[in-house]
């Protein structure tokens, strides 16, 4: 499902095997167990940071929603997708109070849910020979999760380029996605991608920032996100236990 491995001070997490990546049940169990060995493994050390990347032709094709169709009726298909959906929130939790930087490398396709995964990330970084961002839920029909929009509020700045991924479900290249905003660097090709991104990692890890801090700060520029996914309340980031600075 995914890996996890150490490269200098940063994680990279990968999503394993050539398929869609669904997220489904296991996947999503895996990515947090995955977030939680990274959470424990960084809490002894100061400088850290992730990177997220995939195999194969996607970096995520959303939600399994050939599982929830499976399920033999309309009612219990949204039934299952609904946990699902459930299911998803924490990962958004786990990345916005993750205490380092992170980086999505999307190394192919991401929709839907797998494109909120990559915006739940501090930056993203997108091969440009191949695949796009897309939210496929006009298409089929589904109403979007209201955190799923208070995460695009968040993170597609331009209204301009919210209203073309939300209201006309636009696949949005690499070039496109950089011009508006949504991803920050554009590569060649998935291999650069990664690497690029993992030596972005080595920068932001070198920075030795305190995690907590860092934590601390970004959930208090996406409040409103951080509110929509049930992490804090306003004001909880002065609650944390954060060490007094070095004058």
């Amino acid at each position: 499902m995914c890996s996890l491995e150490k490269r200098g001070r940063v994680f990279v997490l990968t999503l394993t095997g050539d398929g869609e990546h669904r997220l489904g049940h296991d996947l999503i169990a895996a990515i947090r167990s995955a977030l939680a060995r990274v959470r424990a493994e960084s809490a002894a050390v100061r400088g850290a940071a992730l990177v997220t990347a995939a195999e194969g032709r996607f970096f995520s094709n959303g939600f399994d929603l050939a599982w929830a169709n499976s399920a033999g009726s309309s009612s219990a298909a949204r039934e299952r997708l609904g946990s699902l959906v459930a299911l998803f929130r924490p990962i958004v939790v786990d990345m916005m109070s993750l205490p380092m930087p992170t980086i999505a490398a999307v190394t192919g396709h991401a929709a839907a849910a797998g494109f909120m995964l990559a915006i739940c990330h501090d930056y993203v970084a997108m091969r440009g020979d191949r695949g796009f961002l897309y939210m496929s839920e006009l298409d089929i029909g589904l109403p979007f999760p209201p955190y799923f929009m208070a995460l695009m509020r968040a993170k597609i700045a331009d209204p301009r380029a919210l209203r073309d991924v939300v209201l006309r479900a636009a696949k949005v290249p690499a070039a496109e996605a950089k011009e508006k905003g949504i991803v920050d660097w554009v590569y060649g090709s998935a291999a650069e991608t990664v690497e690029a991104a993992v030596r972005m990692g080595e920068e932001l890890a070198a920075r030795n920032w305190n995690g907590s801090v860092y934590a601390s700060i970004r959930m208090g520029s996406f409040q409103k996100l951080c509110r929509a996914v049930g992490l804090a309340e306003e004001g909880d980031e002065e609650k944390m236990n954060i060490p007094a600075p070095k004058l």
